[in-house]
């Protein structure tokens, strides 16, 4: 178990499976799909996080409120409509409608040709006219690439459903304190909040002034000691600035008390800090290492007050159930490091890898090793001393995903999914970095960063989760030209040159 999960601060689903029947048709067929339903999710996932709703079959408006009413009694913040046959168009449609979370519609496929009389359910059918009554009704509801299927297979739909459930919650649930404005010079993050309130996302805007007089009144606070004590454990041979810990620790339980008295009604927070000009000068470090920290409790923080960077970091946290980063699509990979190191080793040309970089807000898990010491870019301006706080590391080799949620500036919802890899290659560099691989990145990086006028910045999740994540975009809203994803080779982007 990671420390996200540890911490409890991730949504929980718990879906609840509610079967319907057009009158018309056997209703035993629902009540026999839907146990063979739960009994092949029970056996292959072990039944937790799903609930069965006993009360009915649903098969009119009044079965519907019944249903609806079970399932918010046994806590259900998610909800599967099953069609165990062809299904009733009107109240099926009704509990997605009337119920506040997300929805998914599966459907039940036929067993054997020995029962295709009396025991044919025609749900292959009924999910179109599902389909169509809930765009006639305006209701969101997720159907999966492959909605009808077997028992095991719709338990393996329930399944995929569940991160990506558990983003939609999260985000119903979610606010954003900032601290900021954002530096000087810094505008490549800069972007409209209404797209927040449409997704049902509150922000808390802050001045860091208001952020340094909090720090300040937790001078001496009784709970720095132990703090820094878990923080040295945390750290060991990678503590190289031990003197600089009481600051940090003062300066991180700031931050978790921050959290409990401002959040107001919501259950999950995510914040976007500032960490130069001035913060360094006046807090007198950077709070690279406590936003790692406090990223891994799953309290997702951006760096530069990158307000829908955060925002991605924390619904990769949701789907991904895990740490998650924040970094820069930073530079190039020399070309003697790419002959030496991956030419001829992975399958990938030179244009499809790039180093991401930020200056220390990894969390320390996600790090081959690391070490805490002062930031190398800031320090080139300003003392030392007043510079330390930064997690320095080469990044986990394994698969990743790359991907953002970005408003433009005329307030459209764009964003961004490409799965890839994190190379067993020794950086040679400084902050927290690795090199990263994602195939037809050069292609990608000119015609989607670059043309959707992409920021640097970039959430990464660890491991391969773009088929969830897209899922989850879909839903929130993102118009399918406006997600991208790095396409294979000999697919065009439509501003390709095909003559290039």
């Amino acid at each position: 178990m990671n420390s996200v999960q540890r911490a409890g601060l991730l949504p929980q689903v718990k879906i609840g499976v509610v079967a319907v029947s057009r009158d018309c048709f056997p209703e035993s067929l629902s009540v026999g799909r839907r146990k063979a339903l739960m009994e092949a999710y029970t056996q292959k996932y072990g039944g937790e996080g799903v609930y069965e709703c006993p009360v009915c079959i649903v098969e009119s408006e009044i079965h519907m409120v019944q249903a609806l009413e079970d399932i918010r009694k046994n806590g259900c913040n998610a909800l599967c409509v099953y069609l165990g046959n062809f299904g009733p168009e009107i109240s099926e449609t009704l509990l997605a409608k009337h119920f506040d979370g997300p929805a998914m519609y599966i459907a039940a496929a036929e067993e054997t040709q020995e029962n295709l009389t009396g025991g044919r359910g025609d749900a292959y059918c009924g999910m179109l006219n599902a389909s169509y009554n809930l765009k006639l009704r305006n209701v969101k509801a997720y159907i999966p690439e492959k909605p009808v299927g077997t028992a095991q297979e719709c338990a393996d739909r329930i399944h995929e459903f569940i991160p990506i459930a558990r983003a939609l919650v999260g985000l119903g649930d979610l606010k954003i304190i900032s601290f900021g404005p954002r530096p000087l010079n810094f505008m490549a993050c800069n972007a409209p909040i209404k797209q927040l309130f449409n997704l049902g996302v509150e922000i808390e805007e802050n001045s860091e002034l208001d952020l340094f007089e909090a720090f300040k009144k937790h001078e001496g606070d009784e709970r720095i000691p132990a703090k820094v004590q878990e923080m040295a454990a945390e750290l060991g041979a990678g503590n190289r600035k031990p003197e600089i810990l009481p600051r940090l620790a003062q300066y991180e339980l700031t931050l978790l008390d921050w959290v409990r008295d401002h959040r107001g009604y919501r259950k999950y927070v995510a914040l976007a800090g500032k960490c130069w000009p001035a913060f360094q000068t006046q807090f007198g470090f950077v709070p690279c290492y406590v936003n790692s920290r406090l990223t891994g409790m799953g309290i997702p923080v951006s760096c530069e007050v990158d307000i829908y960077g955060c925002l991605s970091e924390f619904i990769g946290t949701c789907v991904s159930g895990d740490v998650v980063t924040l970094l820069d699509i930073n530079n190039t990979v020399p070309g003697d490091m790419y002959r030496e190191s991956i030419q001829g080793k992975f399958s990938y040309a030179h244009g499809d890898t790039f180093m991401g970089f930020h200056c220390g807000n990894t969390n320390a898990g996600k790090l081959t090793s690391c070490s805490m010491k002062y930031q190398m870019i800031m320090a080139r301006a300003l003392p030392e001393e007043v510079t330390q706080g930064t997690l320095e590391g080469d990044i986990v080799p394994g698969d990743i995903t790359f991907y953002r949620l970005q408003s433009t500036a005329d307030n459209l919802l764009r964003a961004y999914i490409a799965q890839g890899e994190v190379l067993p290659v020794a950086t040679r560099s400084f902050g927290s970095i690795g090199v990263f691989a994602i195939p037809e990145m050069g292609r990608f990086y000119r015609h989607v960063l670059i043309e959707k006028n992409f920021p640097h910045h970039g959430a990464v999740a660890f491991g391969h989760f773009g088929k969830a994540l897209y899922e989850v975009f879909k839903y929130i809203g993102v118009p399918v030209e406006d997600l991208d994803y790095n396409r294979p080779k000999g697919v065009l982007y439509s501003t390709e040159n095909p003559f290039a």
